[in-house]
């Protein structure tokens, strides 16, 4: 039985989940690093919130720990490197609080323009200063959003109910989405040229960090109001304070900060600067959905292997799962074949999918094809980690697609450039769910593998098939299927020989030492 942890305050609801699905689980809040350290390693599964930090060291020790479930959507508490590095899916709930989230950017930016929690404090305070409170109308101002995922649309559909127009820069958000939303899709200096207020909707990356800092405000309007509730690195606090002393910005509300929790930050006490504690995710149906939504992707995973909202693999829905899975085993045998007969280091991997592949969720094939390339050489590599493996090995991946195929209905290509040479092995599934190779090096092959098989390159002459026969006859080495072929008649051929029982090296030097034969190897599926 799986075994979860959860290390966070969060909904009760995210127990009883995982208890109605058969997992056993333990709410244990607070630990220390070092109490997280010494426990971890007996859990299959971790949730966790923002104030758990698994880093490299205590996922060291989490040698069994296949998922980390983060109730909310950002995952900077979480290595993802170590996790990625160690096999471990970390998966984040990126819907659960977007509705919350952006009502709250909504609320921070009304409140910014009509700078309420000032004049409600002076009103409190005995003091009308009716005529120190002007504010601005958000009517025909022009928002910038930067980063337009979940929640900046939903930022986006709100402002544009309050006759504000909108524009939005985000690398990833197509024309065409652009325009279902009804928005602008800008660059970068342009937003910051065109907007009165800018509201920030973007993850921390190490292309977003800093993005808003003095050179930023320098291209931007004056009296520029800046609202953030996405996440504190993304503005150089330093940078925000000068320009509000400047009185480029006319104000900023912020929700997030580069060093949580804030008990202090050189933008407290700014008159200007309208400060909440991270409450953007803080309300009773968002820690409810979060916490929903983490046991049930975990769950999912634990007991099935589905991945959802994944940060550092392919995600495989409940309804992909069944199409992926045939796919999934050829997949996996393309690139194993390829890592057991390649004895020079990888440059470059190419995959082809063609057909009816073409038209699948093709990252997760892509994952489960690097993880057969690369086992014969690392061991523990799975579909989690082989991806930054190859990265790690300056590997290039590329995938294309083709949709139309003379001989087969599907076929997916794999494509190896080596140090001294580049190969080509391609598989398709036959009855639609039985993988086959069907060309290797140019030869056309059809071939089933299974546990244990010989593949063989060799001269194409008479004699060749009968003194492999005699050979593996002699040493008690039944053959269960034998499939050949070859570029032309007198040319290159190819055997990939399925064998009942593995085979010593003794044998494999008798094979090597028949006429005609060039290179022998044994191979294991």
């Amino acid at each position: 039985m799986p075994k979860v942890l959860i290390a966070d305050e969060m909904s009760p609801r995210a127990e009883k989940i995982f208890k109605q699905r058969g997992i056993d689980v333990d709410v244990i809040t607070g630990l220390s690093h070092d109490e997280l350290k010494n426990c971890i390693g007996k859990y299959d599964g971790l949730a966790v919130r923002s104030a758990t930090k698994p880093n490299a060291e205590i996922l060291a020790s989490a040698n069994n720990l296949r998922v980390i479930g983060r109730a909310g959507i950002g995952v900077d508490n979480v290595d993802i490197n170590a996790a990625s590095e160690r096999g471990i899916v970390v998966m984040n709930t990126p819907f659960g609080n977007s509705i919350t989230t952006a009502e709250h950017a909504i609320a921070m930016m009304f409140s910014l323009a009509r700078d309420i929690p000032a004049a409600s404090e002076s009103t409190h305070a005995g003091r009308w200063e009716k005529s120190k409170f002007m504010g601005v109308e958000l009517s025909s101002k022009t928002l910038g959003i930067i980063g337009c995922g979940n929640i900046g649309a939903i930022v986006a559909d709100r402002a544009m109910g309050l006759r504000m127009k909108v524009i939005s820069y985000d690398p990833y958000l197509s024309v065409e989405k652009a325009l279902d939303l009804g928005i602008d899709k800008v660059e970068l200096n342009k937003l910051f040229e065109r907007s009165d207020f800018i509201s920030l909707h973007t993850p921390m990356t190490d292309m977003t960090r800093g993005i808003i800092n003095s050179e930023a405000f320098s291209k931007m309007k004056s009296n520029v109001r800046i609202i953030n509730c996405a996440r504190g690195g993304l503005i150089v606090e330093e940078d925000l304070k000068e320009a509000i002393e400047s009185g480029k910005v006319a104000g900023a509300a912020i929700d997030v900060y580069e060093n949580e929790p804030a008990k202090e930050n050189i933008l407290f006490g700014m008159e200007k600067v309208i400060a909440t504690p991270h409450l953007g995710a803080s309300t009773d149906e968002a820690q409810v959905n979060v916490a929903i939504q983490v046991a049930e992707q975990m769950s999912d995973y634990l007991l099935d292997g589905t991945v959802i909202n994944a940060i550092n693999m392919p995600s495989v829905s409940a309804e992909d799962a069944p199409k992926l899975e045939p796919y999934f085993k050829l997949a996996e045998q393309l690139g194993s074949f390829a890592g057991q007969v390649t004895e020079t280091a990888i440059k470059k991997v190419q995959i082809e999918y063609c057909g009816q592949a073409a038209e699948l969720n093709t990252k997760p094939l892509t994952a489960v094809l690097l993880k057969g390339l690369l086992t014969p050489l690392l061991e523990s590599v799975n579909m989690v980690s082989a991806p930054s493996v190859a990265k790690e090995r300056n590997i290039e991946i590329s995938e294309v697609t083709c949709e139309d195929l003379d001989e087969f209905q599907t076929k997916i290509t794999l494509l190896l450039t080596t140090e001294t040479q580049t190969r080509a092995v391609s598989g398709t599934l036959f009855g639609g769910n039985k993988p086959r190779l069907v060309e290797i090096k140019g030869i056309s092959i059809d071939a089933e593998l299974g546990p244990h098989m010989l593949y063989i390159t060799n001269e194409d002459k008479p004699g060749f098939v009968g003194d492999l026969g005699t050979t593996l006859g002699k040493n008690n080495i039944n053959i269960a299927t034998f499939n050949l072929g070859r570029n032309k008649a007198g040319g290159d051929a190819i055997a990939l020989i399925e064998i009942d029982q593995p085979v010593t090296e003794q044998i494999i030097e008798n094979v090597r030492q028949l006429p005609h034969v060039m290179r022998v190897l044994p191979l294991s599926f």
